[in-house]
């Protein structure tokens, strides 16, 4: 098997429809998302800003040489610091756009996603919140192009925003979906995800940037709701039987989702799950960090970031 290049370096700028590219760092993993720019008449918008000051520049580099401008405003499709955290290179100069409750998260969890993984080289990060928040829906245009931003409810956050280009059938999801890699609803919504996927399919996408992996076409979704209507099922029989959601993941049989990356997510998503079955509200909080120590113990060490 062929090592994957996960260095700075190897993040590839792809133009996947006139003036709208996708930005991809291999291979997907943990901390390692996409972004995209999105260009027309002179003006530029920018999606997502990277996790470390390092990868932060390099996209800063990439976007400005093919806009051949600055972007001045740039969209969080949720408060994830993977997604955030470079938006500081960015400011003031750029207006950054969240949904109300991705700005809220964002000012909550601050810093903490370093705490994480403290081996990383963060560099000189520094909080930026979004300048600028909507509640429902709101349409940007640049140059004659028009793009549509809208909260589709609790789905991988409680603050999520999905980017969609309908002259060029563009759909930017965030970490909704995430080709080649485990799906991730601990701080959102098992069934919030799935509906927001029927939604998404109804667009009817020709292109789909995830939020992590290779830019892809509608079929992630079809894969993100197979996986998830999986952990649905391992939750009712789990609660059922009254085993713990740890202990469910490890008797599991990932079948044809064992190729996909960080399975240790599935822990994450089975708590998520065991709330939804219970009737708790979608989106609740749950101890993220305690959650999150069961991930390492299913994955049998320190969860792999290669940021």
């Amino acid at each position: 098997m062929t090592a994957v290049d996960r260095t700075v370096g190897s993040a590839e700028l792809i133009e996947v429809a006139p003036g709208i590219h996708a930005y991809v760092q291999p291979d997907g993993g943990w901390c390692l998302s996409n972004a995209g720019l999105i260009t027309d008449g002179g003006e530029a918008v920018l999606i997502d800003t990277a996790a470390t000051e390092r990868r932060a520049r390099h996209l800063y580099a990439a976007v400005t040489a093919a806009a051949g401008t600055a972007p001045r405003t740039v969209v969080n499709t949720h408060f994830h610091g993977d997604h955030t955290f470079g938006n500081f290179l960015f400011r003031p100069e750029a207006t950054v756009i969240a949904h109300e409750a991705g700005r809220t998260e964002a000012a909550t969890a601050a810093l903490g996603l370093c705490g994480l993984w403290p081996e990383v080289d963060w560099g000189s990060i520094r909080l930026s919140l979004p300048t600028l928040t909507y509640r429902r829906s709101l349409t940007l245009h640049v140059g004659r192009l028009r793009i549509e931003l809208f909260h589709p409810g609790p789905a991988h956050t409680t603050g999520d925003t999905v980017v969609w280009v309908p002259e060029h059938r563009v759909l930017f999801t965030g970490d909704i979906a995430m080709h080649g890699a485990t799906p991730f609803c601990l701080m959102g919504s098992v069934a919030g995800s799935l509906r927001t996927i029927e939604r998404l399919r109804r667009l009817d996408p020709r292109t789909v940037v995830t939020g992590h992996g290779r830019v892809s076409g509608p079929e992630v979704l079809d894969e993100t709701a197979a996986y998830l209507r999986w952990v649905r099922r391992l939750a009712v029989d789990g609660v059922r039987r009254g085993r713990a959601p740890l202990a469910v993941a490890r008797e599991a049989d990932l079948g044809g989702f064992a190729a996909l990356l960080d399975p240790e997510r599935l822990v994450g998503n089975l708590h998520r799950a065991y709330a939804e079955v219970r009737g708790e509200p979608l989106g609740a909080a749950l101890d993220v960090l305690s959650i999150f120590q069961e991930m390492v113990s299913l994955h049998g060490g320190p969860l792999p970031c290669h940021a």
